[in-house]
This record gives structure tokens, sequence and C-alpha cells, in this order.
């Protein structure tokens, strides 16, 4: 009697290969993941711009993307490169201006904003100013606050994306420009700004990191993928507090890279640095 062959197990079939991202584009597909459809959110250009446009064509169709210059409600047809660019205006729901931007943060009326510096502690608080401890004479000046102090104080949730290394998250600032939570619980109350607003996300290079309900801390909330805890405390400036079994950030979906690429900077401004 013929032996019968051992039967051999199917193959599952071959899933999609992972499309290769650099860490530009993995920031910004993870930053518009936070808006929710609905929501309002003033951006400058840049990555900011990216993530909202990209949130607005994928996660929230009606988010309502407002320009310190006074745009309000655009749909962006291409990467503006100012806030006063005309496209920042394109069939949007008002041409108004900075005053009338502001005072929307006055009424509590803005969700979310995105703000940049170069330095910020484990507070939030951001340092777009100068670098150096003499104001009349620092080693480094930058442009200072513009609108940024009115947002990160009058905004529900600022959020910030940057490439993480020790000089920029750093124990202690040269300048406070924009607020976060101050020196801890309670300091943003006592200075006089809406209780409930302040720092929410910053998304970098190796995290995403979160602010602690109790200590109003820095908290990393995810490790993207390939990175580990070490690395994230290696080039940051202060003790992070962490999520019991951090979980991995999910990389951008094949979807995410395409209209970022395709429609939301097809000329590489801002990804191409990545």
């Amino acid at each position: 009697m013929a032996s019968r062959a051992a039967a051999t197990p199917a193959k599952e079939p071959a899933g999609p290969e992972p499309v290769p991202y650099n860490r530009m584009e993995l920031m910004i597909c993870v930053a518009s993941r936070y808006l929710e459809n609905g929501a309002t959110v003033v951006v400058g250009t840049g990555a900011p711009c990216a993530a909202a446009m990209l949130a607005q064509r994928t996660v929230a169709p009606d988010l309502m993307i407002m320009f310190e210059a006074g745009g309000i409600g655009p749909i962006l047809p291409t990467m503006p490169i100012s806030v006063g660019d005309s496209r920042t205006y394109h069939r949007g729901l008002v041409a108004s201006s900075m005053a009338e931007i502001m005072e929307h943060c006055q009424r509590g009326l803005i969700d979310y904003t995105f703000l940049g510096g170069a330095q910020i502690d484990m507070y939030g608080n951001i340092n777009s100013t100068m670098i150096g401890t003499d104001l009349q004479h620092p080693t480094v000046r930058f442009p200072g606050s513009g609108g940024a102090n009115d947002l990160a104080s009058l905004c529900w949730r600022t959020m910030m994306i940057t490439v993480q290394d020790p000089r920029r998250f750093t124990s202690r600032l040269d300048f406070i420009t924009s607020p976060g939570y101050l020196t801890g619980p309670g300091a943003r109350e006592a200075a006089g700004l809406p209780p409930g607003t302040g720092p929410y996300k910053v998304i970098t290079d190796l995290c995403v990191i979160g602010f602690d309900d109790d200590t109003k801390r820095m908290k990393v909330n995810s490790l993207h993928p390939g990175v580990d805890r070490r690395t994230v405390e290696e080039r940051t400036g202060f003790e992070l507090l962490w999520e019991a079994d951090t979980p991995v950030t999910d990389p951008p979906t094949p979807e995410e890279l395409r209209v970022l690429r395709a429609e939301v900077d097809p000329y590489r401004y801002i990804i191409g640095r990545g």
C-alpha cells in the first residue's frame, strides 16, 4: 500500500510590503491623527500646515483650519509658503485679520494650535526668543513670539512637531516665550490663564509625548517603530515619565503617505527634508 504523503500546510498569502517613509513623514502623519473632525486649529506653515491638510483629506474632512494672518476655513489647494499666502483664503469662509483670529482664541473657540521653538522644557514651556543669559546681547536671537504666546495662552490644546535632542529638550529655558504648564500643577491658573488649556502632545522623530494629569510633566505615550527607551532618554535633557508598557506608534499607512506625497506636499518642500 502506497504511503500517504504528509500534508503540507498552505502558505498564507503575503501581505503588501510596508511603504518606506522618512521621519518628517512619520511626524506629520502621526500629528494629523490628533485633529478630530469638526475641530478648529490655528496653524503656521511647514509641518503643522501639512498635518492639518492631511487630516482634512483623511480623518477630518470638516476640520476648520485657521491662519494667524486671517484666513478662516480654507480648503488648501497646495502648501502655502506663509500665513499670509493667498492660498490660505482659498475657498475659505472668511478673509479676516490677525485681530479676529486672536479674538477667537480669547473667546475659547480654538481647539488646537501648533507651535515651534528652539527649546522646550518638561512642562511644555517654549522658547523661541533667544539663547543666552543677556537679553540685550544673546548668543543667538530668534524671531520671538509673534502670536505664539497668545496661542499657547488661550487655545485649548497646544501641540509641537520637532526633532528630539538634549539641546532642544532642556531642563531650563533661557527665555519663556510661550507658556506651557509653567512650574507645574495650578501654575497656569495662578497666572490668570484659562483653566483646562495647555500643552497636549509633542510629536518628535522618536516618540509621542503627552503630559501627566497630576504632575503636568512630559510623559511618553508611544515609541516610534524601531526606537527604544534608552535612545529617547539620551536625547532628552530631563527625566521623562513613561506609560506602563509603552506601546509602539502606528506607522504611516499607505493611504496617508499617498495623500501626503501626491496632494499635500507634491514638491516635497517639507517632507523632502526628513
